[in-house]
């Protein structure tokens, strides 16, 4: 189950240059992304209603450019196959086959329009619940907004990778919020081994969506976190559909933000993008060093996901325990509560609890 009514990472806002299309996978859905010559970014399914020919395979025309005799009063899509036209709202703007005196309202035919937030660098997409049958009528505005970095801005991030996991999405957030599995599967000089593990005890409450870990001293056996100096306090939340933050305060010198998204491209294949912002000076020297560390920490679950998609052939029945998969659980908690409040903001009840977990780790 995919939820819906809800947004998504989409990409990063510096993958769509002004007057450029993009074509993406979402949910198991189509979609072009689009960005104007004003910068403005708009995203329609990527089906032309006439023939089903992607949009994203046509041309971008761009506001106030002369298209069929006729100057535009916003950018539009134009459909390869036939030039159908479709606009910002996904209504159908011309059908240059049409000729005087036949009546029809090209208006009524529409693609569905997703709307879209560029915030700190990052697009999101609210995706509205699925639909099989023609769309009549414009996507109703959503009830609530993406998240917001803590303490960074309108800074862009600093450093971005992604990697595409072959697994289900349930699968890929799962892994993110495992606390367990670190000294098994990210076993690096810069991380941590089996050896350093240790017992742990964190205090979780809950937050907008989901779950708060409150702040914290880092963890001791992580060698990347000495980088950053003395002083450190760690908070780390977990927000539906896929969204961790971790936001690490170094004192009074700074801040750093790591936003790792998890978004569905299929029930198969999930995309999972980190990226960081930061204030730390010592930060950007090290960033020809972080890059590949941050990339090997994603082939890593990724590599692991390969390997988990072997025993899941045989439909085993899975297991969660405590304490150090609660947050799993809540997880599942969480959708359930989404869907049972009608996938509405208001009809949501979290249903985490204030509670303190030990693992070892």
């Amino acid at each position: 189950m995919f939820l819906r009514n809800i947004w998504y990472y989409a990409c990063p806002a510096s993958d769509l240059k002004r007057g450029q299309m993009l074509h993406k996978v979402l949910l198991g859905e189509p979609v072009v992304f689009a960005r104007g010559d004003d910068g403005r970014v708009f995203a329609l399914r990527d089906l032309c209603p006439h023939r089903g020919v992607p949009l994203s395979a046509g041309r971008l025309c761009a506001k106030g450019s002369m298209v069929d005799r006729t100057t535009l009063d916003e950018p539009q899509i134009e459909c390869p196959y036939h030039g159908w036209r479709f606009g910002p709202d996904g209504a159908c703007k011309a059908i240059p086959s049409l000729v005087d005196g036949q009546q029809m309202d090209v208006s009524k035919i529409r693609v569905r329009r997703y709307p879209v937030r560029e915030v700190q660098g990052n697009l999101w997409i609210w995706m509205p619940q699925a639909t099989d049958g023609p769309v009549l009528e414009d996507t109703p505005d959503p009830d609530h907004e993406p998240p917001v970095m803590p303490e960074v801005g309108e800074r862009t991030p600093t450093l971005i990778e992604r990697m595409v996991f072959d697994c289900h999405v349930d699968h890929a957030v799962i892994g993110l919020m495992d606390p367990a599995h670190g000294p098994y599967v990210h076993r690096s000089v810069f991380w941590r081994s089996e050896k350093s593990m240790y017992a742990k005890e964190k205090a979780f409450g809950p937050s907008e969506m989901g779950f708060t870990m409150l702040p914290h001293a880092p963890s001791k056996n992580s060698r990347f976190y000495k980088i950053l100096g003395g002083d450190l306090t760690t908070t780390i939340s977990f927000r539906l559909p896929g969204i961790r933050v971790e936001h690490i305060r170094a004192g009074t010198r700074g801040h750093v933000v790591g936003l790792t998204s998890v978004t569905p491209v299929t029930e198969t294949s999930t995309e999972v993008t980190q990226s960081f912002y930061w204030t730390l000076p010592v930060l950007g020297a090290l960033k020809p060093v972080l890059r590949p560390f941050v990339r090997s920490f994603l082939k890593q679950d990724g590599d692991m996901v390969n390997i988990q998609k072997e025993g899941l052939k045989f439909d085993p029945r899975l297991m969660l325990i405590n304490d150090s998969d609660v947050q799993a659980k809540w997880y599942f908690r969480l959708k359930d509560a989404w869907d049972k409040g009608g996938g509405v903001r208001a009809g949501f009840e979290n249903p985490v609890k204030p509670v303190t977990l030990r693992w070892r780790s």
